[in-house]
């Protein structure tokens, strides 16, 4: 990047999402909440939580991981000032680490108010909540599928988020988008045209990938694979 010019958007996407898989690959913490997450989320569906249940759990979600990235930057940031003990860079350290401890205490605190009763009392009803929720489905679907190619882009340590690397995160939710449309519209007079469309449509945004030499043909295919299962996997489960 040249000095003095200001990075585009992509270019901007791609130092964030880069940072977002540094701290994946580097702190155990991280992945840690990561799985959880997707645990928490994956678990919304099977009870049946409600749109503005779902709001509140994904608000706590974010608090606890930026709570978490900005500890590490702020740790980074300590270590390269200073390379002596400093009682009050252990301070801000410190500080840093109780923010994320009152994230996670507050996430915790959310999701026993969002689950308890279900819980407790796992009827019918949220059942069919279930079945007639496929914009919560869909939406979280997507969520896993975006934090499974980060995950994977992080073991992996190939190509940067938004440019190469396996598994093609476009390709990913791409196709997790047709086999999404594919479900909702099941009933629909027009399925097979609407699914033959949103199918073709993806494929084309893999064979883009492809052509502009971005990823190869097994990148693109594990990234369509990864994001068609995921959300095979939710509808079947919750919303079949």
């Amino acid at each position: 990047m040249n000095v003095g010019r200001s990075p585009s958007v992509l270019q901007s996407f791609n130092f964030a999402f880069e940072g977002i898989i540094h701290v994946l690959r580097t702190q155990r913490n991280m992945r840690i909440h990561f799985a959880l997450a997707v645990a928490v989320l994956i678990a919304a569906l099977a009870v049946g939580v409600g749109r503005l249940e779902l709001v509140a759990l994904l608000i706590a979600i974010s608090f606890v991981l930026i709570a978490e990235m900005l500890n590490t930057a702020l740790e980074a940031g300590i270590d390269v000032a200073t390379t002596s003990f400093d009682p009050l860079a252990k301070l801000a350290k410190d500080i840093a680490a109780g923010a994320v401890l009152i994230a996670t205490v507050n996430a915790v605190a959310v999701g026993y108010l969002v689950f308890v009763d279900r819980i407790k009392d796992p009827s019918s009803r949220a059942l069919d909540r279930i079945r007639d929720a496929p914009t919560e489905i869909t939406l979280i679907a997507l969520v896993v599928t975006i934090v499974l190619v980060i995950s994977a882009k992080a073991y992996t340590g190939r190509g940067r988020p938004l440019r190469g690397g396996l598994p093609s995160g476009h390709a990913a939710v791409a196709f997790a988008g047709w086999m999404a449309a594919t479900y909702i519209l099941g009933d629909s007079t027009h399925w097979f045209l609407i699914s033959s469309l949103t199918f073709i449509m993806a494929l084309l945004v893999a064979q883009t990938r492809i052509e502009a030499g971005i990823h190869s043909f097994v990148e693109v295919l594990s990234g369509g694979v990864l994001g068609a299962l995921v959300t095979l996997v939710l509808f079947q489960l919750f919303w079949s």
